[in-house]
């Protein structure tokens, strides 16, 4: 009964009005299913290891050199690298953007959040998850034993692209060393990404979020000593879009929250 309790009111604060979802949903509680898929965790058969894949990244971007990965490596706190990403240039992004959107959030939690990049309200205000998807966010973090202030939340790009697009693979390159190092000098134990364009820029996988997100992953890059619980969810303004989408949301809260809690 208690699980169902949850559900219910998870769907009602992310907005859902209509009743027969609701319906349905007590028809799986009282069949067993939520408990069976949703509180289940995944075992390790399903574990994915990307460190093969993204050593060879690290080591190609060092190896360039670029201006990013030269001032991450210089950076050796957490305001150090904010000044070196306000001051910075070489992101094309930040001439048309009004402010560098940096993070927000407690630097000592041990859960990190990874969005995809600011819209109109986090560029006006300088803070990830402001507008609508943060407080979309806001409502789904107690269903996982966190609030807002409990967590870390930062985002792939530190600007907004023009007319809220997606930012370029070339945008989301020049960035990287920056996150990378901000995910060092953090040192989260779970890293959730929310989002497709986090997902292909800390995992370099263009496999579709609904694939993805039946996996759970361990991150790591040349800064961190060792490997990260990394999970990936849905954005929450794709969730806005297709409110139909919000079960599977739940689902992956659940595992997150198995893992927390």
């Amino acid at each position: 009964m208690s699980s169902l309790k949850e559900y219910i009111r998870f769907f009602h604060e992310m907005g859902h009005d209509t009743f027969f979802e609701a319906q349905n949903a007590a028809q799986d509680v009282a069949n067993g299913t939520p408990s069976d898929e949703l509180y289940s965790f995944p075992e390790a058969k399903h574990t994915t290891n990307v460190s093969d894949a993204a050593k060879s990244i690290f080591v190609s971007q060092k190896i360039t050199n670029s201006p990013s990965r030269v001032l991450a490596e210089k950076a050796k706190s957490l305001d150090e690298l904010r000044k070196v990403v306000e001051e910075f240039d070489g992101c094309a992004l930040k001439r048309t953007a009004k402010r560098t959107v940096f993070a927000d959030g407690n630097p000592k939690s041990p859960v990190m959040f990874i969005g995809e990049a600011p819209g109109a309200n986090e560029d006006e205000q300088g803070i990830p998850f402001c507008g609508q998807s943060g407080k979309l966010l806001n409502i789904i973090l107690p269903s996982i034993c966190l609030k807002r202030e409990d967590t870390y939340i930062t985002n792939t790009v530190f600007w907004r692209p023009p007319g809220n697009r997606r930012p370029t693979a070339e945008e989301i390159e020049i960035c990287r060393p920056f996150v990378e190092k901000q995910i060092a000098l953090i040192k989260p134990k779970l890293i959730v990404l929310v989002g497709s364009t986090a997902v292909e820029s800390l995992l370099s996988s263009n496999v579709s979020m609904h694939d993805l997100r039946n996996n759970h992953y361990f991150y790591e890059n040349m800064y961190l000593d060792e490997k990260i619980q990394t999970f990936v969810i849905f954005h929450p303004s794709y969730l806005l879009r297709q409110p139909g989408k919000k079960k599977l949301m739940w689902q992956d809260m659940l595992k997150i929250k198995s893992w927390i809690c």
